[in-house]
């Protein structure tokens, strides 16, 4: 493994995923958040597969041995982006980042529990600071003082926010077990072909008809997913997950 080239891949799939949440925040409001699930999802899939041919591996690149483990990997996605992405339309986009690092917290718990990593004291003392931090980010969401609507609007968006945070640290301890037998653009592939198809559930709930602008938007963020998930797979590739978290 590679730590320092994992990291890297770590910092530039986040900077990636906050312009893309930047950009599906525009739509939140419109935009259900299933129907924007699967823009994210297949959009990213010519991404990937232009990167299958770029390293000549489109062949390889569709054959898995674990189909149990990539369902379980995009079940566990597509409720994460499902989750984070109708918090979009409740807490401005600091609030919704903020939160949503709760989930690498999680990453390192999760990957000592179901990975048997072993988690050193200063990421145990990071993980507790980084705790202590979204806790003083979501208080105020939980302190319902004037009990308006307003206040309990954000309570639960703040709630599907977390949620959203916990399926998304259990995909990444996922992933880095997928790591192990699987290739990186296998996991990527089946990923979004399969939230692609968990978010087509979602069309009788009500889709609408994107507006040319929503519509050109979302497909850039699916595109900018593939980008992101390619170099989010990498990382666990790299490095332990309790590291790149």
């Amino acid at each position: 493994m590679r730590p320092l080239h994992g990291i890297a891949y770590k910092v530039a799939s986040v900077i990636i995923f906050i312009v893309m949440a930047a950009m599906i925040k525009t739509t939140a409001q419109h935009v259900p958040p299933g129907q924007t699930v699967f823009f994210r999802s297949f959009f990213a899939i010519p991404v990937i597969m232009a990167w299958l041919v770029m390293r000549r591996e489109l062949g390889l690149g569709l054959r898995t041995n674990n189909p149990l483990g990539h369902f379980w990997r995009g079940l566990m996605g597509t409720m994460a982006m499902g989750l984070g992405f109708s918090g979009l339309a409740y807490l401005p986009l600091p609030e919704v980042t903020a939160l949503g690092y709760a989930s690498p917290l999680l990453v390192v718990i999760f990957a000592s529990m179901f990975l048997g990593e072993n988690v050193r004291m200063f990421r145990i003392a990071s993980v507790a600071l980084g705790l202590t931090g979204v806790m003083i980010v979501l208080a105020p969401r939980l302190t319902v003082v004037s009990g308006d609507a307003a206040s309990t609007r954000e309570a639960f968006g703040a709630m599907v926010v977390l949620g959203g945070a916990l399926f998304a640290a259990l995909a990444q301890v996922t992933v880095r077990k997928l790591v192990m037998t699987e290739r990186t653009p296998v996991i990527v592939f089946y990923f979004s072909l399969t939230a692609t198809v968990l978010s087509l559930a979602t069309l009788p709930f009500g889709w609408v008809m994107p507006t040319l602008t929503e519509g050109l938007t979302l497909t850039l963020a699916g595109l900018l997913g593939g980008v992101g998930q390619i170099l989010l797979t990498s990382s666990y590739r790299e490095a332990d997950a309790s590291l790149v978290a």
